[in-house]
């Protein structure tokens, strides 16, 4: 949702108005900026001038460089540019903090539908739908794993060969690194991936946070995706690892309660396929069987668990005031839980 700026994210207009003009070789004038409230990661803002209206994107107060780095996610955007339609386009990168605070880019402003919370709650969606939703969803998801990335000169982008246990040596010091307080679960679950780790990988570019409120549809037809957004984890990997992550954010009408109310996923409403019935989709539409699924469900919800609580930790060290960071530490806990509970039952659904 779009709403004021929130005290301590401001931008200089001033400043930002003669960057873009400078760079853009344009005379524009800056009437209004806004933030969008949605989203725990990047800060992301609308720029509305006389002329266009863009998107901009910025790191957070305190975070690391290595998850907030404007200039590859910028890179990744500017690449599939190029070939791939369903990404926002780019338009200036900056990396002088003097302008606003921190480096930051420049994007189109993307017409269409988000499927955020707010915008399923106003909107009467039926269970057909949502069918309709979720196959065009999975459609360019898999498209996306398809991308043909030496061609569009990401191949620098990672190293595909170990990324499997590379992630989990690195989200594993990640948490340690962020923890605020003991949660016996996590131990447990970073033990089990670590000596769980799948022989066979499937590498691609992957985007690493795909799911409904990441992607604006064309319209209400539910028939095309228009843009994927927010790519700054996009990097080359196994594929599925990156289904695990959305099946992580994929919750279902009979998970943990807390859970669903902390997602407040689109994905319980009636039309949409169950997590294995989408495994089972996504397994025949890239012609492959899928072994050891519960290791990749697993292990996206790790490692959103870790994300929240590196979130927490900024909040908890005073480096960001945003009141909906308050309680993440919670969030974090619940995951490893849910993690947990997954491999002792050794199943992705039917949990609780």
């Amino acid at each position: 949702m779009l709403g004021k700026v929130r005290k301590g994210e401001e931008i200089d207009i001033v400043k930002l108005q003669d960057y873009i003009n400078t760079n853009l070789n344009t005379n524009q004038t800056i009437n209004k900026i806004e933030q969008y409230s949605n989203g725990f990661s990047n800060l992301t803002y609308l720029i509305k001038t006389d002329q266009k209206e863009y998107v901009l994107r910025r790191p957070p107060k305190g975070a690391v460089k290595r998850g907030h780095d404007m200039s590859r996610e910028f890179k990744v955007l500017n690449a599939l540019d190029k070939k791939y339609d369903i990404a926002p386009s780019p338009f200036i990168m900056c990396d002088d903090i003097k302008i606003i605070g921190s480096s930051f880019y420049l994007m189109e402003k993307v017409q269409g539908i988000i499927l955020t919370p707010p915008v399923v709650s106003k909107t009467k969606i039926s269970p057909n739908e949502f069918n309709a939703i979720s196959k065009t969803w999975l459609k360019s998801f898999i498209s996306l794993h398809n991308v043909d990335y030496q061609e569009i000169g990401l191949s620098d982008l990672g190293r595909p060969e170990g990324y499997t246990s590379r992630q989990i040596t690195v989200w594993s010091k990640q948490f340690y690194a962020a923890k605020t307080e003991e949660i016996p679960t996590a131990d447990k679950v970073i033990k089990w991936l670590s000596n769980n780790i799948p022989n066979k990988s499937y590498n691609s570019l992957i985007h690493n946070d795909y799911k409904y409120d990441n992607v604006v549809f064309e319209d209400n037809s539910w028939k095309k995706i228009s843009s994927i957004l927010d790519w700054e984890m996009c990097t080359l990997g196994d594929y599925l690892m990156d289904l695990g992550t959305s099946l992580a954010y994929w919750t279902m009408d009979n998970d943990h309660p807390e859970l669903i109310a902390g997602f407040n996923s689109p994905t319980i409403h009636k039309g949409n396929p169950s997590r294995l019935e989408l495994v089972d989709m996504y397994s025949k539409e890239m012609k492959i069987s899928i072994e050891n699924i519960v290791f990749y469900y697993v292990y996206g919800l790790f490692k959103i668990a870790v994300i929240v609580q590196q979130i927490y930790y900024r909040y908890h060290h005073g480096m960001t005031n945003n009141p909906k960071f308050k309680y993440l530490n919670k969030s974090a806990k619940l995951l490893c839980n849910v993690a947990w509970q997954s491999i002792q039952k050794n199943k992705i659904e039917n949990l609780y």
